[in-house]
C-alpha cells in the first residue's frame, strides 16, 4: 500500500531508506523518548529495515517533494501490537526525525492511517501510547481524538531494558465517526 496526504507519502520501505533512516534515527531525542535505542550505523538501520520496518502495515513517512524517509508510522495488527488487544484492533505507532517536529507531519499521517485502519480494514478500535516525558506524541495523540484509557506504571521495557510509564490512549470506530 501506499498512500498520499497533502505533504505526505506513506510507503513500504525499502532497503535503499537506510542512509535516511539512520540520519534521523541515530539522535538520541528520536528513538529511546519512543521506546527503542538510537540506530548506531547505517547497517544497523538496514538491519532494522528488514526486521521491524518491514512488517505489514509499516511506512516510511516522506516528504512529497523529495520521497526520502523521515519517519516511520505503521499499524500493528491484533497480536502485533505491545499491547494485549483483539484481532480486530490495532495499535499505532509512529516518530519523525528532529528537522520535522512542530509541523503536523505526523498527526497529518496518523490521520490517514486512522481512516485506513477503519474504513479499509475493518478496525473496531485503534490504540496508541506514549512514555512518561513524550509529550509531542501525547499531543499528537489528542489532535487525532485519542483518548485516555489507562497508566501502567513500572512496565518493563525490554528493549532498552529499563522501567518505564507507559500511557495508553485509544479511539474507537463510533468515536472517530463522531469527529468526522
Amino acid at each position: 500500500m501506499r498512500f498520499e496526504t497533502e505533504r505526505l507519502i506513506l510507503r513500504p520501505w525499502e532497503l535503499s531508506d537506510a542512509d535516511n533512516l539512520y540520519e534521523y534515527a541515530k539522535d538520541e531525542r528520536v528513538g529511546p523518548i519512543a521506546g527503542w535505542p538510537a540506530h548506531t550505523s547505517v547497517e544497523h538501520s538496514k538491519e532494522i529495515i528488514k526486521t521491524v520496518l518491514g512488517l505489514p502495515e509499516t511506512y516510511a513517512v516522506c516528504l512529497k517533494e523529495d520521497n526520502k524517509a523521515i519517519g516511520s508510522i505503521g499499524l500493528m495488527v491484533g497480536d502485533q501490537s505491545n499491547l494485549p488487544i483483539a484481532s480486530d484492533e490495532a495499535e499505532i505507532g509512529y516518530w519523525i526525525g528532529v528537522p520535522f517536529w512542530g509541523r503536523g507531519l505526523i498527526p497529518e499521517g496518523v490521520e490517514c492511517l486512522v481512516r485506513y485502519g477503519f474504513e479499509v480494514l475493518g478496525m473496531k478500535k485503534l490504540w496508541c501510547g506514549y512514555f512518561d516525558g513524550n509529550t509531542k506524541s501525547k499531543r499528537v495523540q489528542e489532535k487525532c481524538g485519542f483518548r485516555y484509557h489507562s497508566t501502567e506504571k513500572d512496565k518493563e521495557w525490554p528493549l532498552l531494558h529499563d522501567i518505564r510509564t507507559h500511557h495508553i490512549t485509544c479511539l474507537t470506530k463510533e468515536q472517530w465517526h463522531e469527529e468526522q
